[in-house]
């Protein structure tokens, strides 16, 4: 029960939750950070997910204290269950102001609605606890058009949505980066929308100090050398409309 316990300071924890996701879907990880005696829940996931997270949850914080919750973009592995969270949690849910008409064909109720609050392109900051200030950073087109990171300075966790995500490893912390290339390749490859976008979101990330990076799928960066790394990568790997060419738009025969 609970979630794995990967930060924590004497008013700061950071839970990882990585394991409930059903096997016939993509893994989804899901973050609750706890500061003070407030709580933000990070892309919390779909209706399979929902009840076994909340009862995880509850085993290591009151439902009632979460503030916020954070979607980093409109995929139904980070938005379908939103209905549910508002009606266990008086949290404020917040969503690029580009996906947050689409949530009602998620099943948002009418009543929630109002819960719901966007984010600007440039993003936005959240305070939790009183004097811990999020950082709502924009990622935009990696790999949604509408798609934001958060930083938090305590823990200098940056999580990063799809942005870092592995698929096929049997592990959940990155160990050798070499090794752990091929999980990550073929997906930012595909949905990655382009070497330019990649080497924007590099230089801005190089301006805060990151300790550990925390993707919506698969393992984790953790450690500078981790994440510098991982950067070293991103800002040269060609992807998405790089790789495009004509082939790729005639009909196999």
């Amino acid at each position: 029960m609970g979630g794995k316990l990967i930060y924590e300071s004497v008013n700061h924890k950071v839970y990882l939750f990585e394991e409930l996701t059903p096997a016939s879907a993509v893994q989804a990880n899901q973050y609750l950070i706890i500061h003070r005696n407030e709580a933000i829940l990070l892309d919390p996931g779909g209706h399979k997910v929902q009840s076994k997270l909340y009862s995880d949850i509850c085993s290591i914080f009151r439902p009632k204290g979460i503030k916020y919750i954070f979607l980093s973009h409109q995929d139904p592995d980070v938005v379908a269950g939103i209905n549910y969270w508002l009606m266990t949690t008086p949290a404020v849910a917040y969503i690029s102001e580009l996906w947050v008409r689409f949530l009602p064909h998620f099943g948002l109720d009418s009543k929630m609605e109002g819960r719901v609050k966007t984010i600007g392109d440039k993003g936005l900051r959240l305070i939790l606890g009183g004097d811990c200030e999020l950082q709502i950073l924009p990622a935009h087109f990696l790999h949604s058009p509408g798609n934001f990171q958060l930083y938090d300075p305590v823990s200098k966790i940056l999580f990063s949505g799809d942005l870092g995500a592995s698929l096929g490893q049997d592990y959940f912390f990155v160990k050798d980066f070499d090794s752990h290339i091929r999980y990550i390749e073929k997906f930012h490859k595909r949905y990655m929308a382009s070497n330019r976008a990649m080497r924007a979101w590099v230089q801005a990330i190089r301006h805060l100090e990151v300790d550990a990076i925390a993707p919506q799928h698969g393992a984790l960066f953790m450690g500078k050398d981790l994440v510098d790394r991982f950067l070293q990568w991103a800002e040269n790997l060609e992807c998405g409309v790089d790789l495009i060419s004509e082939r790729d738009y005639i009909l196999s025969s």
